[in-house]
């Protein structure tokens, strides 16, 4: 979400979610959070699906969500999860905390709304320690006749889909922010023309190396 209010896109997504969450969603979502560790920054986190999913050897987490509706369900999803989850308003390119204060970073289905993917990577990147991880679970562009509807259907899709990009690379936009890729996996979801998906770890730039 880019901060603004969009009560009728954020009550169908919400919808939408809670019918793929079974058929997959929640699968991902354990996987993308699977063995975390210390203090998380979860960035964008919409309405809380991803906190029941965080492992015992998460201390805290801190989760940004900028859009109001999502961001009342997740303070309710956030009593209900296995960490200790601090849900606050914030947004992805210009985040209320220090240098290196965060173990991990987590950015699920987020990298599509935000204004500028790049810049909120590196915003993510600065509250990262060195070395710190980046878990990402996103759609992405995918190729040939996909890549050719997605160009197509996005100018559209992005004004009624609050900010929502169809098309955009996230682990481009990743490697352009200074992160280091470990692993990514992609895969097809549910959603035809938006099916492309991508899961993975990257880590924050180490001085020096």
């Amino acid at each position: 979400m880019t901060g603004c209010w969009h009560p009728l896109f954020t009550r169908l997504y919400t919808l939408a979610r809670w019918w793929m969450e079974p058929r997959g969603g929640a699968d991902h979502r354990r996987e993308l959070l699977a063995c975390l560790e210390g203090r998380v920054l979860e960035v964008g986190a919409g309405s809380g699906l991803n906190f029941e999913h965080y492992p015992p050897t998460v201390t805290e987490v801190d989760a940004i969500e900028p859009e109001p509706h999502f961001r009342a369900r997740a303070f309710v999803a956030a009593q209900r999860a296995p960490v200790s989850v601090h849900v606050m308003h914030g947004f992805a390119d210009a985040l209320p905390f220090p240098d290196g204060m965060f173990d991990a970073a987590v950015c699920s289905l987020m990298l599509c709304s935000v204004p500028d993917p790049v810049s909120s990577l590196i915003e993510i990147g600065r509250v990262l320690r060195p070395g710190g991880e980046l878990r990402f679970y996103e759609h992405v562009r995918g190729t040939g006749r996909i890549a050719l509807l997605q160009d197509v259907f996005d100018p559209v899709w992005s004004r009624v889909a609050a900010g929502c990009h169809m098309n955009r690379d996230a682990v481009a936009a990743i490697e352009q922010a200074g992160f280091k890729l470990e692993r990514v996996r992609r895969f097809d979801f549910i959603g035809w023309v938006m099916a492309p998906h991508v899961l993975g770890l990257a880590r924050s730039p180490v001085p020096g190396t």
